[in-house]
């Protein structure tokens, strides 16, 4: 391990609902880490982009949108919260709206270019846990541990389901599968970072655990190779 490093990066990639988020905040949380959501980032581009060019169609502005805006990302309280130029949009970018949106300005290689480069000088001193759709492949493909992790159709569904619920937002079980399997295929299919898995990323199918248990196994293998690396260091 170099020395300059204070601490692993994690990566941890998957479809959208397949319980990245809750995870990796978890972890990064016991594990003393910088928790990066880069998801939220696009969500803020996202957002940003639907106020200046509602049907997402002019691919120059919203890249100079992504070129031009300040995404800060600060915890406070344990809480993971999101500035957009200075205001706050935590809640703002949960909307399912500005959900889909992010899918498709992600697919502009100008935009992932620019906040891979945000994310990857976020990252760089160590100790930290990103998550996204392309961190193990693309922003920090040197990672020193990967995860892919995943869950049934039916269960990211459900789960999409009870957030939105919570949100008070109403959406049926029919469309929230329906935007699903389009972000899947939009995400999987693009020319630039696809979401892919990578072939030494750790699968970590979650259809049948509960968070706590998808929890422990991601600490009890950061620490393994924690081990790993304290000993070639040695």
């Amino acid at each position: 391990m170099k020395p300059s490093r204070r601490g692993l990066i994690i990566a941890i990639d998957g479809p959208s609902g397949a319980g990245k988020s809750t995870v990796a905040k978890e972890v990064a949380r016991n594990l003393k880490y910088l928790y990066i959501d880069t998801g939220a980032m696009y969500r803020a581009v996202g957002l940003k982009a639907l106020l200046h060019t509602p049907q997402l169609d002019e691919a120059q502005k919203i890249i100079e949108i992504a070129r031009t805006s300040r995404i800060e990302l600060k915890e406070n309280d344990a809480q993971l919260r999101v500035f957009l130029d200075g205001e706050e949009v935590t809640e703002a970018i949960r909307a399912e709206t500005v959900s889909q949106a992010a899918s498709v300005i992600s697919s502009i290689p100008e935009v992932r270019r620019i906040l891979v480069r945000a994310q990857q000088e976020l990252g760089a001193g160590g100790a930290v846990v990103m998550e996204g759709r392309d961190i193990g492949s693309k922003v920090f493909p040197d990672a020193d541990l990967k995860i892919f992790m995943d869950a049934s159709e039916a269960t990211r569904a459900r789960r999409r389901l009870e957030d939105n619920k919570r949100r008070g937002t109403n959406f049926t079980m029919e469309e929230i599968q329906a935007e699903i399997q389009e972000r899947d295929q939009r995400d999987s299919q693009r020319a630039d970072s696809p979401l892919i898995r990578t072939e030494d990323a750790i699968y970590l199918d979650t259809s049948e655990l509960t968070i706590t248990e998808v929890i422990q196994q991601v600490m009890r293998l950061a620490e393994q190779r924690q081990k790993v690396l304290e000993l070639k260091g040695s």
